[in-house]
């Protein structure tokens, strides 16, 4: 900050132009004001230009003016008057503030009020014919002073600018921070030029010039593809995006705005411990898509690993992708809900040296019910005063909300068309497929994993059919599978050996009946096979039960199925195929594709806080010894599962929702219906809510892409889309960069394709299966995150099992305090913070489109579509008919209700992957 010299490092008053000489300073009187010499970086020469007045009046009331006299040099054709265009500056600040904070934020308002604070500069869309770039007039005025607005944290700044006549319409701002601290600037508005304000939408931290003296470029809020942009504009486009991408090179600091690749080197500490050492994915042994680039050092102990930051201190993500503040209070209450659920606890089973199991039921109810209890035994009486002095809650404290599941019916979880019609409509409906052939076949290498076929035989499964034989139930489309058997097998025996964790692979076979109930019939779980083991004494198969032995047996069976499923739904279909692969395409987007790309406009929205929480996810949840490790089966071997997974099934085409359904089986093409498919099960809640959803999104998209582009020509012709594309397929998946899968981008249809699917999996796809963690897993029993015990056979341990059937599944599932932390930690992920932007609500991208009023009726009739799901789906939930939604005890299904308020509401479909 400075006070009554103006700054001597250079300020930027063009793209890429620097000082060349010393800055000329003219102080007439009180008004200080300085002009620098300037040339441009872009081209060889330096360009002289004629000499003109740019006048800066400071209000309409006072007489006094400034003026800068730039010798020699001019932006302006001919001669002509002056034209008075007044700014609007909206700055935010920050909500919560330190005494210190309030006092540097009024001396910084001042400093701004007296012209020192914020350097302008307006950029014509006409060019200079003789420097060939943009005019420009620039600006540091003094009256800048802050004005009433209507939001309590936000400053309004106005102020005069006097430019010549024949400027033309300004179409970027520069903007310089002289202050010592950034700023968050909403918009910038210049009124005064014809009868249109001209909007420079923001929404961005401007950087000290002190962390970096290049000033930031605004662009005003209008679309155009590459090969449209104003000439005064073309140089000020290419610089911005070189500005993002950087230069690969370094570590990066807070205030930076560069988006780059890396891999997935930063979740294991060798140096702290070789336990805790991790394999890097994004390399051919563990293909993975690559995360935004840090830059940190490497580990002492492996150069191939990049050093950590470990808690409180941040991850850096691009300065405008961190949390908002009212996001970032959200976010911290419930980290600090999963501290006092997991600190209390952690210390409690530290006293009482052991992690001990639930004995009952009654004692998970009580978690509900009356939260958890200090006795007032001496070993712990410090605990109940803690709490009662920090937390003035007496004794009782961590009580946890009813999960939805049990809300209606405490007992559903026990039922097989309970544990079936979550497969369609609970948190993780995207594995069950259609069996289409028997037998059951294994693509395992049988050398190593034993015989290929499953030991799910036909007259096994043909006994639960109701006198239907396998045939006509293939023929009719009414066996189903849910198969996590090739996934699982190789990684088993490394689990069974990790302390604590005992699991199987398993495949599920489910008959959808002539009452039109899905039920689960068989269940098959296997180990590796040993020496001593035969050709199928490694393969179990259970059925339901007919008496207390076999019930038992097949609750268990069924307990271990929910296990896998729990960690696939986690490690791959959650982290993997909505975040972690969004994450490249966030990347290439901001550094490819201009903000002025109508392209860039339309995924925007789409992009909020997925670097941010994709980093906190690498610091604590995904990372080795991290809470995914200490409480789902996989354990240390999690995030090498996750790379198995994008190693042998992730393809970009079959993540588009109807691809995805036919690739199941669960649907057949249909090109009579609006998204060309017909479903196999009519009542599968996430398939035929979402496929409304879907089809809004096309619907949105095939507007847009056919407004701004006339032909295929227009698109192939489009080098930042070609570019984009490009990246994302070489950079962003560089692993699979050489399948023959991947869209080309030379079509309509084909850009339609790409923009839908990016936009689902953001919005639809991700809530569908993130935002139900809490409501269907919050009761332990109903999906247990990993199992501590195989199923016991013949034995000591069966004869237990026979005395105690309870006790045996109890200790069976994760201890008290594997329980309370993954119940913390879905209740945080399952929230929806107060400033959540949801899909359909187009006033969060008026700033956008606003000067566009065709784009602008696009998204005003996807809200309005939104709106009419919403109804269609609330009136779903009431059809008796739709048994999976519908019926005694039976939750509604509104994972895919476009709307929500905050906190954990099991509904709501935010723009992006915003938790």
């Amino acid at each position: 900050m400075y006070t009554s010299q103006p700054p001597t490092s250079s300020i930027r008053r063009s793209p890429a132009i620097s000082a060349t000489r010393e800055s000329t300073v003219n102080i007439p009187g009180k008004n200080r004001v300085w002009v620098h010499g300037f040339r441009s970086n872009l081209r060889s020469q330096t360009r002289r230009v004629r000499g003109s007045t740019i006048r800066a009046v400071v209000s309409k009331e006072e007489s006094k003016s400034s003026t800068v006299t730039v010798e020699d040099t001019t932006a302006i054709d001919g001669v002509g008057g002056m034209m008075d265009l007044k700014a609007t500056i909206t700055i935010k600040k920050q909500m919560k503030e330190k005494v210190i904070e309030k006092i540097e934020d009024q001396w910084e308002s001042f400093v701004i009020g007296i012209g020192r604070g914020v350097l302008i500069q307006l950029i014509s869309e006409k060019i200079d014919p003789v420097t060939k770039s943009g005019k420009y007039a620039e600006s540091s005025p003094r009256g800048w002073l802050p004005s009433a607005s209507s939001h309590p944290h936000v400053l309004e700044f106005t102020s005069n600018i006097a430019v010549p006549a024949n400027f033309g319409r300004p179409g970027a701002v520069l903007v310089t921070n002289l202050l010592r601290r950034e700023f968050y600037l909403v918009d910038i508005v210049i009124h005064g030029v014809n009868q249109d304000p001209v909007i420079f939408p923001a929404k961005t931290w401007i950087h000290s010039q002190q962390s970096n003296p290049d000033s930031r470029i605004i662009f005003k809020n209008q679309a155009y593809l590459p090969s449209q942009t104003p000439p005064g504009l073309k140089d000020l486009r290419r610089e911005d995006l070189r500005s993002i991408r950087g230069n690969g090179k370094g570590e990066r600091k807070p205030h930076d705005r560069i988006y780059d690749y890396a891999t997935y080197n930063d979740l294991g500490r060798p140096d702290k411990s070789p336990d805790l050492a991790r394999p890097v994915l994004g390399v051919p042994e563990t293909p993975y898509p690559r995360r935004c680039r840090t830059g940190r050092p490497p580990t002492k102990s492996d150069p191939n690993s990049e050093s950590r930051i470990e808690k409180p201190h941040p991850v850096y993500v691009p300065r405008d992708e961190t949390f908002e503040e009212i996001k970032q209070n959200t976010f911290s209450a419930g980290k600090l809900k999963a501290l006092l659920h997991n600190l209390l606890p952690s210390i409690a089973a530290k006293l009482s040296d052991t992690d001990i199991s639930f004995e009952c039921f009654s004692e998970i109810d009580k978690l509900y019910n009356d939260g958890v209890f200090l006795k007032e035994a001496e070993h712990n009486q410090f605990l109940v005063n803690f709490t009662n002095q920090v937390m003035n809650v007496g004794k009782r404290f961590l009580k946890y909300d009813t999960p939805a599941i049990m809300r209606r019916d405490r007992f559903a979880w026990l039922r097989d068309d309970e544990f079936a019609r979550q497969t369609l409509a609970g948190v993780n409906p995207v594995n069950i497929e259609l069996l289409k052939e028997f037998p059951i076949l294994s693509k395992l290498d049988a050398s190593t994993y034993g015989p290929v076929e499953s030991a799910l035989a036909k007259e096994v499964i043909a006994e639960e059919l109701h006198g239907m034989s396998v045939e006509e139930a293939i023929r009719e489309k009414r066996l189903f599978i849910i198969d996590y058997h090739d996934m699982l097998l190789p990684f088993i025996e490394k689990m069974n050996e990790l302390p604590g964790r005992k699991a199987y692979a398993s495949r599920t076979i489910l008959f959808y009946n002539r009452a039109n109930v899905l039920r689960p019939i068989a269940i098959e779980l296997s180990l590796p096979p040993t020496p001593s083991s035969s050709s199928s004494s490694n393969k179990r198969v259970f059925r339901p039960g007919h008496d207390a032995t076999a019930h038992w047996l097949w609750n268990l069976a069924k307990a271990h199925v929910c296990s896998n499923d729990a960690g696939i739904h986690q490690l791959v279909n959650h982290w993997l195929r909505t975040h972690a692969c969004m994450e490249p395409y966030i990347i290439a987007t901001h550094r490819q594709l201009s903000s002025m790309h109508p392209v860039f406009k339309l995924l925007h929205p789409h992009m909020r806080y997925t670097l941010e929480i994709n980093a906190l996810a690498r610091q604590s949840l995904i990372n080795g010894g991290g809470i995914i490790e200490a409480c789902f089966s996989p354990g240390k071997f999690a995030m090498e599962l996750s790379s198995a997974a994008y190693k042998s099934s992730w393809r970009f085409d079959l993540e588009a929702l109807p691809a995805d359904l036919i690739r199941r089986g669960m649907a057949v093409e249909d090109p009579t219906t609006p998204h060309g498919v017909k479903l196999v099960i009519e009542d599968y809640p996430y398939a035929s809510d979402g496929l409304l959803i879907w089809s809004a999104i096309k619907e949105l998209v095939e507007s847009i892409v056919y407004h701004y582009y006339p032909g295929s020509d227009s698109i192939t012709s489009d080098v930042e889309l070609q570019t984009w594309w490009s990246e994302i397929i070489n950079m962003g998946h560089h692993d699979k960069r050489n399948e023959s899968w991947w869209p080309k981008l030379d079509t309509k249809e084909s850009l339609i394709g790409v923009l839908t699917t990016i936009i689902w999996i953001a919005s639809g796809q991700h809530a569908a299966i993130n935002f139900g963690q809490y409501p269907f897993g919050g009761y332990v029993p109903n999906r247990p995150t990993l199992m501590r015990k195989l199923i016991p056979e013949e034995g000591p341990e069966y004869d237990h099992f026979l005395m105690n059937p309870q006790f045996t599944f109890l200790s069976s599932l994760p201890t008290q305090l594997q329980a309370t932390k993954v119940m913390a930690v879905q209740d945080t992920l399952s929230t929806h913070s107060p400033d959540e932007e949801y899909l359909g609500q187009v006033h969060h991208l008026s700033n956008h489109w606003l000067h566009d009023g065709e784009v602008w009726g696009f998204f005003e009739r996807f809200g309005a579509k939104m709106e009419e799901i919403e109804g269609i789906i609330n009136s779903r939930n009431k059809d008796v008919r739709l048994k999976n939604r519908n019926g005694a005890g039976i939750p509604p299904y509104e994972l895919l209700l476009p709307t929500s308020g905050p906190g954990v509401t099991g509904r709501g479909v935010p723009n992006s992957v915003s938790i």
